[in-house]
C-alpha cells in the first residue's frame, strides 16, 4: 500500500478532526501517524497514511477540501523522509552532554552520505523522572535507539528499560553503577584523556572474533598523553571479567601509524 504524508490547514473548531478522518476512512486509508499543530486562528493537522493500490491521492485531497473548516490540504514530505531515524540521549551530569556530542558527530558522518538520522537529548536526574522518560520514549515517533548516560541508574529505571526493549527499542547504556547496564542491549564507555571526557567510542573489530557474544564489545580506553591502547573488553553478562585486556588488536589509528 502506497504511503503518503498530508497536511491540512484548518479552522480550530470542534469536529474538524472527525471530518478529516471520515474522508480518509471512506477511501480505505490506514492512518499510521497524526500530529496537530495548534495556532490561531488556524491550525495544521498532519497525517501519515497508507492508501489501497489504485487510489488517487488527488481525489482524496479534493474531498478533504470539501470538509467545513478546511482552508487547504496538500501532500507534503513525511517526517521520516526529512528527519529520518531518531536517537534519544537522556541522563545527567557531564556524561549526557558528551554522549550527545558523540551521537551528533556520528550522525553527521552518516547524513553526509545521504542517510537521515536526528538526535534529541534531555538532561534528567532522579529515578522516577528518568523511569517515566524511558517509558515515554516508545510513544515518540521514529525513535530507533535510546542511550542512557550517567553515573548511577537502577531500580525502576532498569525495569523501564526492560519494558521498552520488549517493545523493540534498542537501548545502549554507559558502563555505570546500578542495574541499568545489566538491562541494556549494549554497554559502552566514554573516552577519557587527562581526566576530561571526550566522546563515545566503540572500537569496531575487523577480524578479531575472540569471545564476541551477547552484549560484549571491545572498548578503546584513551590514556593520558598516550595513543588508544590497550583495549579493554566490556563483558556485561560477566561483571567479574568486564575489563580483561585484549592486546592482540589494533585500532584504525594504530594501523595507520
Amino acid at each position: 500500500m502506497p504511503a503518503y504524508a498530508l497536511l491540512a490547514e484548518v479552522t480550530d473548531r470542534p469536529g474538524i478532526l472527525s471530518g478529516l478522518t471520515k474522508v480518509l476512512a471512506d477511501y480505505g486509508a490506514n492512518i499510521t501517524y497524526v500530529d496537530i499543530h495548534t495556532g490561531m486562528p488556524t491550525m495544521g493537522i498532519y497525517f501519515e497514511v497508507t492508501l489501497p493500490e489504485g487510489t488517487a491521492i488527488a481525489a482524496v485531497l479534493e474531498d478533504l477540501h470539501k470538509v467545513t473548516g478546511v482552508q487547504s490540504a496538500a501532500e507534503t514530505p513525511s517526517f521520516s523522509r526529512i528527519y529520518g531515524k531518531r536517537i534519544i540521549v537522556m541522563g545527567g551530569g557531564a556524561q549526557v552532554g558528551q554522549v550527545a556530542l558523540g551521537a551528533i558527530t556520528e550522525a553527521d558522518r552518516h547524513n553526509i552520505r545521504g542517510e537521515h538520522i536526528s538526535v534529541d537529548t534531555i538532561p534528567l536526574v532522579g529515578e522516577q523522572a528518568l523511569a517515566a522518560a524511558v517509558r515515554a520514549v516508545v510513544r515518540l515517533p521514529r525513535v530507533r535507539l535510546l542511550v542512557l548516560a550517567g553515573a548511577l541508574m537502577g531500580g525502576d529505571i532498569a525495569a523501564a528499560v526492560e519494558e521498552v526493549r520488549a517493545n523493540g527499542l534498542f537501548v545502549i547504556s554507559l558502563n555505570m553503577a546500578g542495574t541499568v547496564p545489566d538491562a541494556a542491549d549494549l554497554v559502552t564507555v566514554i573516552l577519557v584523556k587527562e581526566r576530561v571526557a571526550l566522546r563515545l567510542r566503540v572500537w569496531r573489530p575487523r577480524v578479531h572474533r575472540k569471545r564476541q557474544g551477547d552484549r560484549r564489545i571491545l572498548i578503546a580506553m584513551r590514556k593520558a598523553a598516550r595513543r588508544i591502547r590497550p583495549h579493554q573488553r566490556v563483558d556485561q553478562p560477566d561483571r567479574a571479567d568486564r575489563f580483561s585486556e585484549c592486546t592482540s588488536c589494533q585500532t584504525d589509528e594504530d594501523a595507520a601509524g
